[in-house]
């Protein structure tokens, strides 16, 4: 029996990690970077918004134009496009120097997530699949966990640029890695089988709509409603632990910390509680992060209930993106769960852009106690929603 391909599959869950805490590092340093570059809060808000608006406007054509590239060059070449990205970012005169590194780094990103999971996918038979992936996604949750964290308090002790120049050199590390560690895999064979196919699909489409496309769609609008209710928050965290909690600067980096571990309980006990009931996991998440986030609102100058209540919102949100494509998967019927899934993706990226510029706009306008209500707000026709969804799995079922 192949040996199950560990060195791989922590490689590619170090490059996910390195990723996904180059896209979040603003979050824990907007005050910082605010003055420094000389804008307000809501404007390097704004460079959260740059980076998913980049995700989502060019991975498909992007992952397209590079679809003949060899996996293993194509992952080493957009951690590179990382790393340049956050080292210029981190040298950037100018906010303006900034937003063109953001958006650069957003595009490999895309790219980035357009192969990553398929390619763990490819060094593993069929029925460790959901393993490989859960390694390697894996690395994203670690981002939160650790990557975010530290690299806010290295920023609060060496100035922001220093984490934006320190994840760019510990990507240029990664992209060695990949190099000498990461086996090769053949994708272009799946290419042929996609040709072939290509008429069978054709012949498809001209029939009846899938039945699943309701309840799919229903779960991609849910998804990008509440991505854009916490980003529209915790784009703006820090500002809030230190403007409404009284939390000192330096010790922002270590609530952060808490706040990743946090989610990562959530995450585990997505997995271990709610695993085959995925809609009901959600449903309680959704109540929960809102209860936690409504005594955000309410006692924000109360340090035990504030810190308590951020820290549950940290287990119920870990929760959510572990469950919700959980459950696109059990209401997308097989023949189109890969389109599924790239609508999700596309979904979710939108909504942290979204996120991050609905917040900057009521951070404007009416200030750090408004942040909590708009993520609320989301919350709610986000529960709305997911108690629409059983009916259309029903319909779908009799079609």
């Amino acid at each position: 029996m192949k040996r199950f391909p560990w060195g791989g599959l922590i490689v590619l869950a170090t490059a996910v990690f390195l990723s996904v805490t180059a896209e979040m590092i603003p979050t824990g340093l907007l005050p910082e970077m605010s003055s420094g570059l000389g804008v307000s809060e809501s404007q390097v808000g704004l460079l959260i918004s740059f980076f998913a608006f980049a995700v989502v406007l060019t991975s498909v054509p992007l992952t397209f134009l590079f679809r003949r590239v060899p996996r293993h060059l194509l992952l080493m070449m957009v951690l590179v496009v990382i790393a340049i990205s956050s080292i210029v970012g981190g040298l950037a005169p100018n906010f303006e120097v900034l937003v063109v590194a953001r958006v650069l780094g957003g595009m490999a990103h895309g790219v980035f997530w357009g192969v990553v999971g398929a390619y763990s996918a490819h060094l593993v038979p069929k029925e460790q699949i959901g393993r490989a992936v859960a390694i390697t996604t894996g690395g994203g949750t670690l981002a939160f966990v650790l990557g975010v964290p530290l690299a806010t308090t290295v920023g609060h002790a060496f100035g922001w640029r220093a984490p934006f120049i320190g994840i760019g050199v510990l990507a240029l590390l990664g992209a060695v890695f990949i190099l000498l560690l990461l086996p090769r895999v053949d994708h272009r064979k799946h290419l042929e089988v996609s040709t072939n196919t290509a008429a069978i699909r054709a012949e498809r489409r001209r029939g009846p709509l899938d039945p699943t496309i309701p309840v799919v769609a229903l779960i991609c609008i849910l998804v990008a409603v509440v991505m854009i209710g916490n980003y529209s928050f915790y784009t703006y965290i820090a500002p809030f632990l230190i403007g409404e909690m009284g939390v000192p600067e330096g010790q922002i980096g270590l609530l952060l910390l808490v706040y990743g571990a946090a989610g990562a309980i959530g995450v585990l006990t997505a997995g271990a509680v709610f695993g085959k009931r995925p809609a009901r996991g959600l449903m309680v998440a959704l109540g929960v992060t809102g209860a936690s986030v409504l005594a955000l609102a309410l006692f924000a100058g109360n340090p035990v209930i504030a810190i308590a209540a951020f820290f549950v919102w940290g287990v119920a949100f870990g929760v959510i993106p572990t469950l919700l494509p959980t459950q696109l998967m059990h209401e997308a019927s097989p023949a189109i769960r890969d389109t599924s899934s790239a609508f999700y993706s596309t979904a979710f990226n939108a909504g942290i852009g979204l996120g991050a510029l609905v917040g900057g706009f009521f951070l404007d306008a009416f200030g750090l106690t408004s942040l909590p209500w708009i993520y609320l707000s989301a919350l709610a026709v986000g529960i709305v929603l997911l108690a629409v969804t059983p009916a259309l799995t029903r319909r779908a079922q009799r079609v």
